[in-house]
């Protein structure tokens, strides 16, 4: 506590949360989710569940003369068999657009987690406040992003002047939905994800629907994005398909036509959309999935990721990285002759082979974050700035 009188809002209003597709009520307040309730309950994708219910993109945004902001959190931390425990997730303040502190909510609730069996187990922690004092004085906008990779339920704000929501449609909604890599995968801290610089640079909300492990073309994913308001939309899409080995080439097409088609089905019928193939992988470039964990790396606490199939397997019609990027420039031509908002961007030219040879992909999957910022600023160049999500005159 403060000896200054100090505004409360507990429970946290909805219109201060940005990014969540619903807001769950918990013993403890509110857990921001990325799918609804009725898509979560349509799989039984235990890592689904998880990539959902972690909040990237998630933040608090609102005015303010605040100099002083406070927020209660409960984390949830994960552990993973004998891996070396994961850090503590970054909260980032963002004030008027500019990062100006990081904070970490340690303790909290604690899922372990079998890599092998995928059994889990939840211990019960407590909350944490979050303290961040100096604010720049007058009025002003902040944003608390919460870690991009670490569930996160939120209780309680305090703030030493009273806060209200952003006026509405005050930035145009950019709407993604991508795999680990979207989600953030080994960025460091929320607003270092790739979409969130993209975002950042651009002055654009960002909505991220970037699920690890789970761009898969599933149909409730594809509702849910039609369903939500959004000014410009893109999925990155086939990295996640060949991990799992989910399909082969005969049923990826029409998946994705499928999909493509349930987003222009509703309010989304010419909205810019844009699909993105992978960004490059050399694992899988010219051999299918699945992708496993490397047990020998596992063992010396590591983690390293393999290709288990290989080469001949196209054949049979295997997917690998290169055969989607082929496939989903045609699908988009394709649709483009009777479309004109939607677009195709090859993913090797946010992040390609020269890349990797100077920013190798260290667990053979995830990029860095260095890298994350290279893609982020190299889609708000290619897309934003110049692009088919450029402003118009």
């Amino acid at each position: 506590m403060t000896g200054t009188s100090m505004y409360t809002l507990s429970p946290i209003p909805a219109d201060l949360i940005h990014g969540a597709v619903e807001l769950e009520r918990t013993d403890a307040g509110l857990l921001p989710q990325r799918l609804p309730a009725w898509a979560l309950a349509q799989h039984l994708d235990v890592q689904l569940a998880l990539a959902a219910a972690q909040p990237s993109g998630v933040r608090l945004v609102f005015r303010t003369t605040a100099r002083v902001v406070e927020a209660l959190v409960l984390p949830t931390k994960r552990r993973y068999g004998k891996m070396v425990p994961r850090p503590d997730g970054i909260f980032d303040l963002v004030v008027d657009g500019k990062l100006l502190a990081q904070a970490s909510a340690p303790g909290g609730k604690l899922l372990e987690i079998d890599m092998i069996s995928g059994a889990t187990r939840v211990h019960p922690g407590e909350p944490h406040w979050l303290r961040f004092t100096d604010l720049p004085a007058g009025d002003k906008t902040v944003e608390l992003w919460l870690p991009h990779d670490e569930t996160t339920e939120l209780v309680s704000l305090r703030a030493d002047a009273p806060v209200s929501p952003l006026l509405a449609g005050s930035q145009r909604r950019w709407l993604h939905h991508g795999s680990s890599i979207s989600q953030g995968s080994n960025a460091t801290h929320p607003t270092g994800i790739w979409p969130a610089v993209a975002a950042g640079l651009a002055n654009v909300d960002l909505f991220n629907l970037g699920f690890g492990g789970n761009a898969l073309l599933d149909p409730f994913t594809a509702r849910t994005i039609r369903d939500l308001s959004a000014d410009l939309i893109s999925l990155k899409l086939g990295i996640n398909l060949v991990n799992t080995d989910l399909m082969r080439v005969r049923a990826f097409g029409p998946a994705v036509h499928g999909f493509l088609d349930t987003i222009r089905e509703g309010m989304h019928r010419s909205t810019p959309l844009l699909v993105i193939s992978p960004t490059w992988c050399p694992i899988h470039e010219t051999t299918p999935g699945p992708t496993m964990f490397d047990g020998k790396a596992m063992e010396q606490g590591r983690l390293l990721f393999r290709a288990m199939g290989n080469d001949a397997e196209r054949r049979q019609g295997k997917l690998t990285l290169g055969v989607i990027r082929e496939q989903l420039q045609r699908i988009v031509a394709q649709r483009a002759a009777t479309d004109a908002h939607i677009h195709y961007l090859d993913g090797s030219a946010l992040y390609g082979a020269a890349d990797n040879a100077h920013l190798p992909l260290a667990d053979a999957l995830h990029p860095d974050a260095a890298t994350h910022r290279l893609i982020g600023e190299r889609f708000h160049a290619q897309v934003f700035a110049d692009g088919v999500f450029g402003h118009r005159g």
